[in-house]
C-alpha cells in the first residue's frame, strides 16, 4: 500500500511538473513553486490520507464571521503570513500592493528566486482563489470575501469545529497544509511558533478549550 501511494503521489508531481514545462514553451521555472505545488499538493493530501472536503467550503456563511475564536484564528494566520496590518488585504507576493478589489490581481511576482501570484490578507494564489470563490460563490476580492475565503478553506481542511471549538493546535495542525507560515507546515518555509500562535490567538479575544481534569 506504502509503495502504491508514493507512486501516486510522483505521478501527480511529476504531472503538475510537465503542465508547468509545457506552458512555459519547455523551460521550468524554478522559482515556480506555489502554483505548480499548489494542485499537486492537495492532489497528493488526498492520496496520502490528508484532510481535504472542498464540499464543506459551500456551507460557510458570513455568519461563522461572528465568532471571535473564527477572527482570532484569522489573525493567526495573518500573523504568520505578513498581513496582520490593514494594508495586508492589498499585499502581493514580495511586499507590493494592488489597487483593485473588483477581483484576484492575478499578478505574477517574481522575488528572491520565487514566483508567485499570492495576494491578498491570506495570500491567496490565484488557482486556490478561482476554485474557493467559484464553490463559495465570492463576488469580488475585498476584505469581506477575503475573509469568507480563509474560513472556507479552514472548512475544507476540517478545522472550523476546531477553531469554533478553542481546540487551537488540532486546528493550527490541520491547516498547516494551507498555509505555509503555520507551525507544523511541511513546506519547508518559515513559521511562526505555537507560542506566537497562542499569543495572538488570546491577544485578538480567542479562547482555548480548557483540558479536562
Amino acid at each position: 500500500m506504502r509503495t502504491a501511494v508514493i507512486a501516486a503521489a510522483v505521478v501527480v508531481v511529476a504531472a503538475a511538473w510537465w503542465w508547468t514545462r509545457e506552458e512555459e514553451g519547455g523551460a521550468v521555472l524554478p522559482g515556480d513553486l506555489d502554483e505548480v505545488l499548489d494542485g499537486a499538493a492537495q492532489a497528493v493530501d488526498g492520496i496520502t490520507g490528508g484532510v481535504m472536503k472542498l464540499s464543506a467550503m459551500s456551507k460557510v456563511t458570513a455568519a461563522v464571521l461572528r465568532d471571535r475564536n473564527v477572527q482570532a484564528f484569522l489573525r493567526v494566520i495573518r500573523r504568520g503570513e505578513g498581513t496582520a496590518d490593514e494594508g495586508g488585504y492589498k499585499r502581493l507576493f514580495g511586499g507590493g500592493t494592488f489597487s483593485s478589489f473588483a477581483d484576484h490581481p492575478r499578478t505574477v511576482v517574481a522575488k528572491s528566486g520565487y514566483r508567485s501570484s499570492a495576494a491578498g490578507a491570506y495570500q491567496a494564489m490565484t488557482s486556490t482563489w478561482d476554485e474557493t470563490a467559484k464553490i463559495m460563490g465570492l463576488p469580488d476580492f475585498s476584505p469581506a470575501s477575503q475573509d469568507l475565503f480563509a474560513v472556507g478553506r479552514i472548512a475544507a481542511r476540517g478545522a472550523l469545529a476546531d477553531v469554533i471549538a478553542g481546540r487551537l493546535e488540532t486546528a493550527i495542525s490541520r491547516c498547516a497544509n494551507e498555509w505555509a507560515s503555520l507551525p507544523g507546515s511541511p513546506y519547508g518555509q518559515p513559521v511562526i511558533s505555537m507560542a506566537t500562535a497562542r499569543a495572538v490567538f488570546a491577544g485578538a479575544g480567542g479562547y482555548e478549550e480548557r483540558a479536562a481534569a
